[in-house]
């Protein structure tokens, strides 16, 4: 291992350099596998039932417990990575990941694999952050930052859609386990990479300080709302207990907003929010995650039960859409400095939502290619563009100290969207389909129309997500690091959130 006095002196001075690219493959690395396992392990889900004896109820768990410890402690994984050295939190998340990937795939125990799951999302709640404020703060504003951040959004989109077509050919490879022994290897050369490549971050002076109790309440008020959602189309939303836990996670949630008002040391300083289109970024982030993925979770359904295809031919069927994500990640992170991230955001959110919307019409006895691809392209290509410029928008305008928290914010928004979307669009879909049953339609028929109304109600939240990014700050190559009404606000105060989550569930009621 190098010393820190070396490792300091290779820091990258950008992406003309080689190290500055390695640099950047190890981050958006990072970024590939948290994302990926929230949606890998969608194909395998019935032979993991028949190897575990999961019942219907449980096995949503084997997604769920993973979203759920991730996007709980996101916000806490960024402001500890600021606090307490962003590497140091990296490596940590990683082994934690490694390990718990390597139980899952020995896991001979319904317990053990969810338990392992939810290892696995604490593992990913610090690593993601880490890797998204190392970014912010390695490389210089203008070009490189742009191109880094596009390459950072990019791979979120690429890894979503990538986990289906993994998991399709490994579920009928070698097997369900292979969904998990493939991530320790990967994370032994991530942890390796961060030590040659990474600076030493020491823990920052005044971390004493740590809001102890602005952390309890923030987590557990994410973590019940995670787990409410999660829950909602299963239980009922209108259930006594479910809307208690939404009500419980609300009260949780208005308790840390009144003590980071008044914390001498807050987990997460309000002046944050003062950051131009900081807010707006993340929720547009939050109701494009919501959209996308309930767009894979529909499709891939409609795939196996209108198509009738395979768990593999199923994965491949969603190949186009990483190389979209590619395509459109690499151009918009170039037209960034020519037209600006808000211009783009709204654009692509458009285009994504028209996507969705084509979609929303596929018939009952459709085909793969006039039917499903065309759609799959449009939306890829939109969304492609939104995840890069709206996660480069979220971070301009964020000092150093506080990069760790706002990537918190936009990963947050991410897991959020995608439980939310999912709860909300499972329950359209489902209450849609019962409805056509009790009307003695045939199986096909409701089913395909659940997935209308869901892929319809979805498009629409790609258009909101255009809308809210109207507000969103226009960042181009040009723009300064850290702008000077950003930097005054911050200087006031203290230094300082799956695709499938529903599948077995929905599958069992559409």
């Amino acid at each position: 291992m190098p010393s820190d006095q070396y490792v300091a002196a290779r820091q990258p001075t950008g992406l003309r350099t080689r190290l500055g690219i390695l640099t950047l493959v190890l981050l958006a690395s990072v970024q590939f596998i948290v994302i990926i396992d929230t949606s890998i392990v969608n194909v395998t889900l019935p032979s993991i039932q028949t190897a575990l004896h999961f019942s219907q109820q449980n096995l949503q768990w084997v997604l769920s417990g993973y979203v759920l410890t991730f996007g709980g402690l996101l916000l806490l994984g960024g402001r500890l990575g600021d606090l307490l050295g962003r590497r140091r939190m990296l490596v940590t998340g990683v082994l934690a990941f490694a390990a718990a990937s390597m139980a899952c795939g020995l896991a001979n125990s319904q317990g053990l694999l969810i338990a392992a799951r939810m290892v696995q999302g604490v593992g990913g709640a610090l690593m993601a952050p880490a890797a998204l404020s190392t970014i912010a703060t390695t490389f210089p504003g203008g070009k490189d930052r742009n191109t880094a951040m596009g390459v950072y959004g990019a791979v979120s989109g690429i890894a979503g859609a990538a986990g289906v077509s993994l998991g399709g050919v490994l579920a009928q490879g070698p097997g369900w386990r292979w969904v998990f022994f493939v991530n320790p290897p990967i994370c032994l050369l991530i942890i390796a990479g961060t030590f040659w490549l990474l600076r030493s971050d020491s823990r920052r002076e005044g971390s004493a300080g740590f809001d102890i109790q602005g952390s309890v309440l923030v987590t557990a008020g994410m973590l019940l709302l995670v787990y409410a959602l999660v829950r909602a189309p299963q239980v009922g939303w209108g259930r006594v207990q479910v809307i208690g836990e939404l009500a419980g996670a609300g009260a949780l949630l208005i308790a840390f907003t009144v003590n980071e008002a008044r914390s001498r040391h807050p987990l997460v300083p309000l002046s944050v929010l003062r950051v131009r289109g900081l807010a707006a970024a993340d929720a547009a982030m939050l109701l494009a995650f919501a959209g996308i993925f309930a767009m894979l979770f529909f499709m891939t359904l409609y795939e196996q039960d209108a198509l009738h295809y395979s768990p593999i031919k199923t994965g491949v069927g969603f190949v186009p859409i990483t190389a979209c994500f590619a395509i459109a990640g690499g151009i918009s992170s170039q037209l960034i400095a020519r037209v600006g991230t808000r211009v783009l955001t709204v654009i692509g959110a458009l285009i994504g939502g028209g996507g969705v919307y084509y979609l929303s019409r596929v018939p009952v006895g459709g085909s793969y290619v006039a039917d499903v691809l065309p759609g799959m392209i449009i939306m890829a290509l939109g969304m492609g563009v939104v995840f890069v410029t709206a996660t480069a928008g979220a971070n301009e305008g964020v000092p150093p100290a506080q990069a760790g928290l706002a990537a918190g914010l936009l990963n947050a928004s991410q897991q959020l969207g995608s439980a939310l979307g999912l709860a909300i669009l499972s329950a359209i879909a489902s209450s849609r389909t019962q409805s056509l049953l009790a009307a003695h339609a045939p199986q096909l028929v409701a089913l395909t129309s659940g997935y209308h109304r869901g892929l319809l109600v979805g498009s629409i939240f790609m258009v909101a997500a255009a809308v809210i990014a109207l507000r969103t700050s226009n960042t181009t190559a040009a723009a300064s690091p850290v702008p000077g009404a950003a930097a005054e606000a911050i200087a006031e105060a203290p230094a300082a959130g799956s695709a499938a989550a529903h599948q077995a569930d929905v599958r069992g009621d559409i």
